[in-house]
């Protein structure tokens, strides 16, 4: 049976321990469209938060860049 791992979705507060960038430069680096825009979690709503699948590409990606 296959397990899959179910999709975490990550808040701003917890982006700095896993990125290492301070808020301010997530924000800057999203308005640059050098980070992944985040998604609303609930419709009209103000919360919105990120896929962790699609953080953690975006990790691989700048580790493979230095390569």
């Amino acid at each position: 049976m296959e397990s899959t791992r179910p999709t975490r979705t990550l808040r701003m507060k917890d982006l700095p321990s896993k990125v290492g960038f301070q808020p301010s430069t997530i924000y800057g680096l999203i308005a640059q469209g050098k980070f992944p825009k985040p998604y609303k979690l609930t419709p009209g709503g103000r919360a919105a938060g990120w896929q962790e699948t699609k953080i953690d590409s975006w990790i691989t990606e700048r580790m493979e860049d230095q390569s």
